[in-house]
């Protein structure tokens, strides 16, 4: 057989629609390649079609199908175990490489024959360079820098700019020490030199751990930006959540007992629990401020709404000319701002677009409850008035905060009404009418302005000016974008892979100016997702042909978890009698209190990728299908999508009644 230039190795779990467009990109690199290639998928037991997918679209990959998750390096290693190539690349299913990226790429560790490993330069979403591209090892000194701030600070600082060597050009070719996982391309002799990827590290780590033994071999380790790659990067990271904070310096803490002495490694090990604690804590904090900060800015309008009112009151119209007890402020309205606040959130004050009725049906509801408590509670009972004129000014508050921001947003009052994105496709006519398709099944709230010619052939074709809409809405070409974008003021950016190489929409992203800000999506060749990413730091995003899912609605949402809670207190209630009929006797209280803490849900999805980050279910829809033979996994997954496409609470009824003895086993 011939001589294999390169082996390209991707993990894949769970990401299907990025997998796609990563595998497409490759596609066309190998064939640019001019050399034999060979590309390998890992699949980490997905369930969301993935596998499926690589064997309908891209016979020619080899597919390993894991039964089960080993981890990121496992999976790495296990096809680099049979793979042939003179160069192995480890790259991430969220990526996108240029047509000429591994050709370059080979051609440099062709110059540099001391070269064991080789790195490129890494674009978010939003065509912005990654700084993690180029990193430094480490170190005590450079992990004590980046934890605690001094690397942000003074990133090109020579001292405290090591973790990702911020004072070297982002342009220019240099020696560094640490690669990334994303992108990792390595001389196949050197791995049988130093070994593969450390198993110890389920993710994150493992680059680190393999770039510094390359180091230790006597190899060098490259910065290359002759080549440029999409690292969506949010979502294969999602670096906001406590897992990943936990998961990353765990990491960190393994690298340290393994290579540095002993009295290095306890310090270090030591700083970086430290940091785990204060990272997950910042990020649990983050993510609850930003949770919360429209309800406390509303509690705190209200509150200072409520002392302003209270003083009117006392001065000008209570009977007798007194003042009101310290409590009314610190206990009575504080209780009526949480009734008011939580009648509104569960009435869809909430929820976008913004509804005034909902609004005043909430704080109208709120206003009821407290003024009928009140009546029972005499020490608190203060004035029927006060809490009236509360609600009055409780609705004004509400709404006139969500008018302020939104005319600061759109200069303009339309509350009610979602604002559409003013969208853009670049690409053919025939291109465009299929991302017009795309966009409507999928029920994405757009106004599509036109489409953008990729050359100047097609725009001859078309009976449109530049600059004008005509019946096949053709706006201008490529090399028109700039003013395009501002004439139409554009939120959005749509590339057709079909008609544009990965190079071209790279170049696009990079030389297309930052203001007015553009969201940038590719939909690739004849996929039906249409993929982006608002920043590095953000999961990445899809438009797909699925049907919207009821389940994900945020009223359905808020029923369900309130059945939850509802179910899990009766069954908490009925269990001297109801955990007799269980199979997992122990399992059915753990159960409970689990979908009282919000960690599981009584019926779920269990067998489909849910689209989006949700609780553990217990039972799935399938579970409550009567047949006579086994079902398929891909049975169950149909079923739970009819299941979350169509949702209603008493789906979930009927389902724990059928299932009434399953409640205990494990979620």
């Amino acid at each position: 057989m011939p001589a294999v230039k390169l082996s390209i190795v991707i993990v894949n779990y769970n990401v299907c629609y990025f997998l796609e467009q990563a595998l497409l990109s490759v596609r066309r690199a190998v064939e640019k390649l001019g050399a034999p290639a060979e590309v390998f998928v890992v699949d980490n037991n997905s369930v969301d079609g993935s596998v499926a997918m690589v064997r309908a679209r891209f016979p020619e990959v080899i597919l390993i199908e894991n039964k089960d998750n080993p981890g990121f390096s496992k999976a790495n290693n296990q096809a680099i175990w049979v793979s042939r190539g003179e160069y192995v690349l480890l790259l991430n299913p969220d990526t996108v490489v240029e047509e000429d990226t591994f050709r370059a790429c080979c051609a440099f560790m062709d110059e540099h024959p001391q070269a064991g490993g080789l790195g490129v330069k890494m674009l978010d979403g939003q065509g912005k360079f990654l700084p993690e591209s180029k990193r430094g090892l480490p170190t005590p000194a450079v992990a004590f820098y980046k934890i605690f701030g001094l690397a942000s600070l003074f990133p090109k600082s020579r001292t405290f700019g090591r973790y990702h060597l911020g004072f070297l050009d982002k342009d220019q070719s240099h020696e560094i020490e640490v690669l990334s996982g994303a992108f990792m391309l390595m001389r196949a002799t050197a791995l049988a030199q130093v070994g593969l990827l450390d198993e110890d590290y389920f993710m994150y780590g493992e680059d680190i751990d393999l770039s510094y033994r390359l180091t230790q071999g006597g190899w060098k380790n490259y910065y290359f930006p002759g080549t440029r790659i999409i690292h969506y990067k949010g979502e294969s990271t999602k670096r906001t959540s406590v897992n990943y904070v936990f998961v990353f310096y765990r990491a960190m803490v393994i690298f340290a007992r393994k290579h540095f002495a002993p009295q290095r490694a306890g310090t270090f090990s030591l700083l970086i629990n430290l940091a785990i604690w204060l990272r997950a804590g910042l990020a649990v904090g983050q993510r609850l401020l930003l949770q919360a900060a429209p309800v406390l800015l509303d509690a705190g309008l209200i509150y200072g709404g409520m002392y302003f009112l209270k003083s009117y009151w006392e001065q000008n119209h209570k009977y007798v000319r007194t003042d009101y007890p310290p409590e009314f402020m610190l206990l009575a309205v504080p209780a009526y701002i949480v009734v008011w606040l939580t009648s509104a959130y569960f009435s869809g004050a909430y929820d976008q677009p913004t509804k005034t009725g909902r609004i005043v049906r909430g704080i109208f509801l709120g206003t009821v409850l407290i003024s009928a408590v009140s009546n029972f509670l005499d020490a608190y009972r203060f004035s029927k008035a006060l809490i009236i004129l509360g609600g009055v000014w409780s609705v004004a508050a509400l709404v006139g905060r969500r008018l302020a921001l939104h005319f600061w947003r759109y200069r303009d009052l339309r509350l009610n009404e979602r604002r559409q994105k003013n969208v853009a496709i670049v690409g053919s006519a025939a291109e465009s009418k299929r991302v017009r398709q795309l966009l409507e099944t999928a029920a994405v709230q757009a106004r599509i302005i036109g489409y953008v010619t990729p050359n100047a052939a097609e725009q001859e074709n078309s009976p449109s000016h530049p600059f004008t809409t005509s019946p096949d809405d053709s706006l201008g070409e490529v090399r028109q974008l700039d003013d395009i974008i501002r004439i139409y003021a554009l939120d959005e950016l749509i590339f057709c892979g079909k008609d544009l190489s990965a190079s071209q929409i790279i170049a696009l992203m990079v030389e297309l100016p930052q203001q007015p800000p553009v969201a940038y999506k590719i939909l690739p060749e004849d996929s039906e997702y249409i993929i982006g990413s608002s920043s590095k730091d953000a999961p990445g995003d899809y438009y797909a042909l699925d049907i919207a899912l009821n389940l994900y609605q945020p009223q359905q949402a808020r029923n369900k978890r309130l059945l939850d809670v509802f179910l899990s207190l009766a069954l908490l209630l009925g269990s001297p009698l109801i955990v007799w009929l269980q199979k997992e006797k122990a399992g059915f209280l753990r159960n409970c209190l689990r979908v009282l803490s919000g960690s599981s849900t009584w019926v779920g999805l269990r067998h489909a990728a849910p689209p989006r980050r949700s609780a553990r279910a217990i039972l799935s829809p399938a579970d409550a299908a009567h047949a006579q033979a086994a079902l398929t996994e891909a049975t169950r997954r149909r079923l739970e999508l009819l299941y979350a496409k169509d949702y209603e609470p008493s789906m979930d009824l009927s389902i724990i009644l059928h299932c009434l003895r399953e409640l205990g086993r494990q979620g």
